[in-house]
């Protein structure tokens, strides 16, 4: 399976969460990759892996941070390929994380983070919504993207 979306987190404390991105990609079919990278702590090492992903055939970036949450900004910054933020929320959060998502969201006008919610299901919703952008150019993933979507309907609709 081709790598075709990266994942990066500021912290490996983030994996856990980030791993339901990773999970609902593996599960519609999409290759991934996951890195540990800070935007503070590694700026030179960020710069160095986004630079690199294109080249990989990496076509869409998931950026999940807590905190200040400037990771998917600093890799918007130097990408056009669509960048996800997954906003986190830490030990040290204020209100569960409502600081990351502030941070992830409010980007400056001409560099776009798309902005999923907090924690767990924001992740899941990542991996899902780079696999939506990248069926647009691929019919056979936009097919498991559907079969996916009556999956989750049925099994809703079975619960009942």
């Amino acid at each position: 399976m081709n790598v075709r979306v990266g994942i990066v987190m500021g912290s490996a404390n983030d994996k856990p969460t980030m791993q339901h991105a990773a999970d609902a990609l593996t599960e519609l079919g999409v290759g991934s990759e996951m890195k540990v990278l800070s935007a503070h702590r590694t700026p030179d090492a960020l710069r160095g892996w986004v630079s690199g992903l294109e080249g990989r055939g990496v076509r869409v970036v998931i950026a999940g941070a807590g905190l200040a949450a400037h990771l998917a900004g600093a890799i918007a910054g130097h990408t056009t390929m669509p960048v996800i933020g997954v906003p986190l929320a830490g030990s040290s959060s204020i209100a569960g994380g409502l600081d990351a998502l502030l941070s992830t969201v409010q980007m400056p006008r001409g560099i776009p983070v798309a902005t999923v919610a907090v924690g767990e299901g924001g992740a899941a919703n990542a991996g899902i919504l780079a696999a939506q952008i990248l069926a647009t150019g691929d019919e056979e993933l936009r097919e498991r993207v559907k079969a996916h979507r009556k999956a989750m309907a049925a099994k809703v609709l079975a619960s009942s």
